[in-house]
């Protein structure tokens, strides 16, 4: 009987050294953690690269709408100057408010009184 014990319990201890193998075989080892880590660190780098790069083209394509866009006011702003110069000539200039009066009696189908 004391033969039985001995070796259920060497079974185990071998079952179990054999787990422990192919645990240690499955681990990442450190130079492998170093590989990784330093894989991370330069993939990391590129993209911090690449959306600084990014960000620049950005800022250039809204700089370039800005201008567009401010070109575009001043055009329009001149035009309007333009235009309330030469209406101004023919004493035709309405204040803004009066414009907007206007186009409110019109909108509603009131006549409008005084004009």
């Amino acid at each position: 009987m004391s033969d039985e014990p001995e070796n259920f319990t060497l079974a185990l201890l071998r079952k179990i050294d054999g787990k422990v193998d192919s645990l240690r075989e499955e681990m990442a080892t450190k130079s492998d953690v170093a590989d990784v880590r330093s894989e991370l660190r330069s993939e990391i780098h590129s993209l911090r690269a690449d959306v600084g790069s990014d960000i620049m083209n950005l800022e250039k394509q809204i700089k370039e709408l800005e201008k567009r866009l401010s070109d575009q006011i001043s055009g329009l702003r001149r035009s309007v100057m333009e235009y309330h110069s030469s209406q101004i000539g023919h004493g035709v200039l309405l204040t803004e408010f009066e414009e907007r009066l206007r186009r409110l009696e019109e909108h509603v189908g009131l006549t409008p009184e005084g004009h």
